[in-house]
């Protein structure tokens, strides 16, 4: 053993026995002495972590030797500590807690449901009872079921890269721009009747505003069966709405466009906000749009696999923040994500 060896054996060896009759000697006055010894000692920062973590300097021959000793001293720290448990200052057992267990505990404060959440179940509470079941898919989705299976045209603007969040190119995946991808797949598994409502959240590469966000959630339905009417689709919406905001709201059909329907329709119902009088709010038109909806296009079917002539059907989407925004009067769309207290607080009784 060289002098360098040997100086660092013997500096060791002298702090464990400094360590040993440390431990030995232990006394404080704090109501819990175990406590104290434990984080003195045995902590991660305490005196035997310390002496171990000086193992690096020990010669690769010499740790073995070293490594024993080191752990009768981690034994006798922990016999000492042991004792220390099981006594208190006057020798006699003690229950390791002055708590007294009899008094009453703490409240817990109540917490309540996201107001997202909320209106989401009530919109699966309200198709359930039409019927409807819900059918849920990935959030990542390839080209062929969130635009082609749609009638999707290739330069249509929603597949720029400006509207879509892609995840990979050639060949393309994305962030799901609806979940109309979730009806696509239940009509390739081809089990006719189809009766399903599709939430989830979906992804849009728009400047986040009042009245606009990068990501938002969606609850889209679909109906296939033989002899699917638009009468169908105008009683299922009544019923809906009706549900949600009451008996006298008003409701109207606007033609519109889509590639997946046809003929498509955006429905609006009179805004909660002036009673429709005209608002801000309403572009003072006394009407909110709410939805678009329409009967499913042919092609849309066959591309499924599902035989237009026989069969056809209707589907909707709407945001879920809009109908949220609308049913409590809230008249900015950051505030759900920003996880304010005192603005989540407010639902607390409509859990």
């Amino acid at each position: 053993m060289d002098s360098l060896t040997f100086a660092i054996m013997n500096n060791l060896l002298q702090e464990v026995e400094n360590s040993k009759a440390e431990i030995n000697n232990f006394s404080t006055t704090d109501k819990n002495p175990a406590e104290v010894f434990r984080i003195q000692f045995l902590g991660s920062k305490g005196l035997i972590k310390s002496l171990m973590g000086e193992m690096k300097n020990v010669p690769a021959e010499n740790r073995r030797e070293m490594g024993q000793v080191l752990n009768d001293l981690k034994l006798f720290a922990e016999n000492k500590y042991e004792e220390l448990k099981k006594t208190s200052d006057n020798g006699q057992e003690t229950t390791g807690s002055e708590v007294d267990l009899s008094l009453p505990g703490e409240a817990l404060p109540l917490g309540s449901r996201h107001p997202i959440s909320i209106v989401r179940n009530k919109i699966i509470s309200i198709f359930q009872r039409l019927g409807f079941a819900v059918a849920e898919g990935p959030e990542i989705e390839d080209d062929w079921h969130n635009f082609t299976a749609l009638n999707l045209p290739e330069n249509h603007p929603a597949r720029d890269m400006q509207d879509t969040f892609y995840v990979s190119q050639n060949p393309d995946w994305m962030l799901r721009t609806h979940t109309s991808s979730v009806q696509v797949r239940e009509m390739k598994k081809g089990k006719l009747p189809i009766r399903i409502i599709c939430p989830g959240r979906v992804y849009r590469n728009e400047t986040i505003s009042a009245r606009a966000h990068c990501f938002f959630h969606q609850v889209e339905g679909l109906y296939i069966a033989s002899d699917v009417s638009f009468a169908d689709l105008k009683q299922t919406l009544y019923f809906f709405v009706q549900e949600m905001f009451g008996n006298t709201i008003k409701v109207r059909f606007r033609p519109s466009y889509f590639p997946f329907t046809e003929p498509s329709a955006e429905m609006d119902i009179t805004c909660l906000i002036c009673g429709g009088t005209g608002c801000n709010v309403c572009k003072h038109t006394g009407w909110v749009e709410i939805l678009g909806c329409g009967m499913v296009h042919p092609k849309v079917l066959e591309n499924c696999g599902i035989d237009s002539n026989k069969y056809s059907g209707f589907a909707f989407g709407m945001g879920i923040e809009r109908i949220t925004m609308l049913k409590y009067q809230i008249k900015d769309l950051r505030l759900f994500s920003e996880n304010d207290l005192r603005f989540l607080k407010q639902f607390t009784s409509a859990v």
